[in-house]
């Protein structure tokens, strides 16, 4: 009998529909782009790292990552830093907000980030995750997770042992990206590492790295034996991947999902409505001028492989009102 790798995934006192997780990016997971991977399945979605040093300061930028929409469905809010004071007194100052999961970032390999201690940099000093996680777990009743790498650079894989000290220290789980820190995005995922981290604890593993459609799912579940995924890059242009996973590996559910967009392989005039959507979300949420520059990135990656579209890209670049981008969208899509 063939395996069911899609299942409700339990973390903590949080069950979700399904094992299906949008990966929190910087500049990618913001409320709109949360919206619509809900909408498409995800069964959690993740908001873009959130400084746990600017809620202390009250940043105002930080509000605004912070907002959560009641139709995105259960949300994991993502804090860095590397000061277990801060982001255990943090979490507790925000946790009456509307998520339902805290994570704490240990894997981004942005230099600024790194160079202040913070993110991937946290990985070479596991202790001190030890002291992050049993502090924050301690001072929240909601489920604490983090996301880490295969390890700081090849010299010092230690995924397992950062698993294992999170476990004790009060984790509900752990997200394991394949890659080193040195890696950035480079080369291909260690799949490997993520198996042997989930054969060494007992909370969810979440596999992260190389997973872009329902293939490379299913392959990522069948090598590591992972509870639940973390698409990333994979989910860059294409929201309708979570729909496209749940229709090849768990079609009875899929036929259930209440999303009038719910969508696994898009038309033209469907890719041509989302992106259309996807704008005047970000319009509405941070106004035209900001929401159209902040688009560019997403058209580009929604438009990457269709005939024309390298021609239109310089176009992209320099849209500055929703007209325009409409008007080239059409002309890509429906013309």
């Amino acid at each position: 009998m063939e395996k069911k790798w899609i299942r409700p995934l339990q973390i903590g006192n949080v069950t979700l529909k399904n094992n299906l997780i949008l990966a929190p990016m910087a500049g990618v997971t913001d409320l709109p782009f949360r919206l619509l991977c809900a909408e498409q399945g995800a069964g959690l979605v993740c908001s873009e790292m959130i400084s746990a040093k600017a809620i202390l300061y009250n940043s105002k930028n930080t509000e605004e990552l912070m907002m959560i929409h009641p139709q995105e469905g259960p949300v994991s809010l993502q804090l860095f830093g590397s000061d277990p004071d801060i982001i255990s007194q943090m979490a507790a100052r925000i946790e009456d907000r509307p998520f339902s999961i805290l994570d704490i970032n240990m894997g981004c390999p942005v230099p600024k980030v790194v160079n202040n201690g913070e993110g991937s940099a946290l990985m070479k000093d596991p202790l001190l995750i030890g002291r992050i996680v049993e502090k924050t777990a301690n001072a929240i009743k909601k489920p604490l997770t983090i996301k880490i790498r295969r390890g700081f650079d090849e010299e010092h894989v230690n995924a397992v042992e950062i698993a294992h000290i999170a476990q004790e220290s009060g984790a509900a789980a752990v997200a394991v990206h394949g890659r080193t820190r040195e890696q950035f995005y480079a080369g291909k995922a260690d799949w490997d590492i993520i198996a042997q981290v989930k054969q060494a604890v007992k909370i969810p593993v979440l596999g992260n790295g190389d997973v872009k459609d329902a293939q490379s799912a299913g392959a990522m579940f069948e090598q590591t034996g992972c509870d639940g995924i973390l698409i990333g890059r994979g989910v860059q242009g294409n929201p309708w991947v979570f729909a496209e996973i749940l229709q090849e590996l768990d079609p009875d559910n899929a036929q259930k999902e209440k999303s009038p967009s719910f969508c696994a392989y898009p038309t033209r005039q469907q890719r041509y409505d989302m992106i259309l959507r996807h704008a005047e979300m970000m319009v509405e949420l941070k106004g035209e001028y900001i929401a159209i520059r902040e688009m560019r990135k997403h058209v580009a990656w929604y438009t990457t492989g269709f005939p024309h579209a390298a021609k239109l890209r310089g176009r992209i670049m320099q849209m500055e009102t929703i007209e325009q981008l409409q008007e080239g969208m059409k002309e890509l899509f429906l013309a």
